[in-house]
């Protein structure tokens, strides 16, 4: 799994440690952002469904619709990101066994 740290943005607030990446067993991207101060849980917590975001693109274009804005995405980030997207994964553990998905 790749973590990269960003700084994603609302009008009202700012998150310099915010993390982006991709997660193979999901095979989704992912963003974590703006966590709450007594749990540590992120407030944005994007791409934790099987497939979500298949794409960085689609995740970016998501973030864009929910008036999110990212800083520090470099061009080595999303190379990375797009190697790791690239390989092939195993089946999940919910695929494997027939799991039911929410």
């Amino acid at each position: 799994m790749s973590r990269h740290v960003i700084t994603v943005s609302t009008e009202t607030a700012t998150d310099d440690n915010a993390v982006v990446g991709y997660d193979p067993p999901l095979r989704t991207h992912f963003i974590q952002g703006f966590e709450y101060p007594k749990t540590e849980q992120p407030v944005l917590w994007l791409g934790t469904r099987l497939e979500q975001y298949p794409t960085l693109l689609m995740l970016l274009a998501d973030l864009d619709a929910r008036g999110y804005q990212i800083d520090g995405l470099t061009v080595d980030t999303m190379a990375d990101m797009g190697a790791e997207a690239s390989r092939p994964s195993s089946p999940s553990l919910v695929e494997r066994y027939g799991w039911p998905l929410r």
